[in-house]
Parts: C-alpha cells; structure tokens; sequence
C-alpha cells in the first residue's frame, strides 16, 4: 500500500515553518519555530520544567535545553529553581517575553487564515480529527518504545 499522507505532513510543516517565519520578521518578532513553541506552551502555563515543555512542544528534552540556552540569552526566559522541589528548574517568561505574546497571536491568525483557506468548517474539523488520531497513534507508539526499552535496562 503507497499512501503519500507523512510526505504531504512533511512537506506543509517545511512550507509553513518558513512562511510563518517571514510573517514573524515582517511583524518584527524574531524568533524561531523552536522558541515559538515554547513560548506558545509558556503563555498557557508560565513557570514549567524542561520535561513538561518537553512533552507539551512534542520536541526532545535536549532540543529544549538547547532552545531554551538561547532563549535565556535573548532575554526570553530565566531558569529559576522550584521552590516545591530544590532539584527541579523551571522556565519562566520575562516581561519581554510576556509582551509579544499579542504581536505573535496576531501572526498565528494570519498563518491559521492562510492554513485554511478554502476549508468549510466541517473540513477543518474532520482534518484536525485525523491529524490528531494520527497524534495519538504517534505518541502511543514512542511511549511503548521509550517503556519497553525502559524495561529492557532493568533486566
């Protein structure tokens, strides 16, 4: 069976990275699809460890770290240890960073516009139900590796 559905996923997320990059920096916002992420994840809920952005960005835990290291140069972010838990980092938002969350919502509506220009509304939401069983099956699939190769150690 030939299905061309992951190369078509791969290539709109190549096209859509670059043009909403574009977007970003005619809206004088210069930040990567990375740190976008992460900032998106942070206006929902400041103050989180690398492991949850980890998990809510679907990005690795050392791809975080790094984006985050550049995040906390730019002024982005600051680690702040978890007064509940000494061991633990939190990343929180700066004020900078608090300021363009308007600015950037603004440009994630023009890249949702163009996303889903020509779908009614049924479109999109029969699209998004399967892009998120797809998620799922996805995330189901990485966690039974990571368990099983988790359990693998053990023995």
């Amino acid at each position: 069976m030939e299905t061309k559905g992951g190369f078509y996923i791969s290539q709109i997320k190549q096209l859509q990275d670059r043009i909403f990059e574009r977007l970003l920096l005619e809206n004088g916002i210069e930040i990567s699809g990375g740190q976008g992420r992460i900032l998106f994840i942070l206006w929902k809920t400041d103050s989180l460890s690398v492991g949850e952005i980890s998990e809510k960005t679907s990005l690795a835990k050392n791809t975080v770290s790094v984006v985050v290291d550049g995040m906390v140069r730019k002024g982005m972010v600051e680690r702040n240890i978890n007064p509940e838990n000494r061991r633990q980092t939190l990343i929180s938002l700066t004020e900078y960073a608090k300021s363009l969350r308007e600015r950037y919502e603004t440009v994630s509506q023009q890249m949702n516009a163009l996303f889903y220009q020509g779908f009614s509304d049924r479109e999109r939401e029969s699209f998004e139900g399967c892009l998120a069983k797809i998620l799922a099956t996805l995330t189901k699939a990485e966690h039974d590796k990571n368990e099983s190769k988790t359990k693998e150690e053990f023995l």
